[in-house]
């Protein structure tokens, strides 16, 4: 089944975007099911799940933290993090940037905005945002790589489409106010990654160039 979804899901996905498979709660022989038919990219969101796959699992896999991370589990994920998806304050961004600085490692990360009408997610503001990517080139052992967002979680599509119109404007639109092309500290800001396994097929209308999906790949989850 796993094999025949990838299957499946690459030959909908566009050239150029990225698929995370998101193995959170499925046992390693999903994970290595997936890895047979050539997933490299994995995501998981609790940091001891996410250290003892890492642990077990190949090289050469990419692992993406995508999950709510407190500064006191650093530990768990930033030795084997490829990216840190969902920086979601200030306080974790410059835990992270001093963790790197003392284990001489630049983490590549994605700037989580509050995206969805939930209050209960994570995220930053859009201000938050721009001060952050304002003052860039003092977090040295960071690598800002673009902007992550989940969409409200819903069936009403317009909403979805609402909330993946504006994060892809805002990175649009803080693309050309950093002149991140040109920027030696932004350069790398160039992903989008929203787009989960209900909708990711509306966020590459949006410019998605990550999607992150689990259920589509794995099935129910496995508590």
């Amino acid at each position: 089944m796993i094999s025949d979804n990838l299957q499946r899901i690459r030959a909908e996905l566009p050239s150029g975007v990225k698929l995370v498979a998101v193995s959170k709660f499925h046992p390693i022989p999903a994970l290595i099911e997936a890895y047979l038919e050539g997933q490299r990219v994995f995501g998981e969101n609790r940091p001891q799940e996410f250290a003892s796959k890492a642990v077990q699992l190949s090289q050469d896999i990419e692992w993406h933290f995508i999950g709510h991370l407190q500064t006191n589990k650093l530990k768990l994920v930033l030795p084997y993090a490829y990216m840190v998806e969902s920086v979601d304050s200030v306080h974790l961004l410059e835990a992270i940037d001093t963790w790197g600085a003392l284990h001489s490692k630049v983490i590549r990360v994605l700037l989580e905005l509050h995206l969805g009408a939930e209050e209960t997610k994570h995220g930053l503001s859009e201000d938050e945002i721009r001060e952050i990517l304002g003052s860039a080139g003092k977090y040295g052992n960071v690598r800002f790589c673009g902007l992550m967002g989940m969409a409200t979680n819903t069936d009403d599509e317009s909403v979805i489409r609402a909330d993946f119109q504006r994060i892809s404007s805002l990175k649009a639109s803080l693309s050309a106010e950093f002149g991140v092309e040109s920027s030696p500290v932004l350069s790398d800001f160039r992903e989008l990654s929203i787009g989960m396994s209900h909708d990711w097929k509306i966020a590459v209308e949006y410019g998605a160039t990550i999607v992150r999906i689990g259920t589509g790949i794995f099935g129910s989850r496995q508590y």
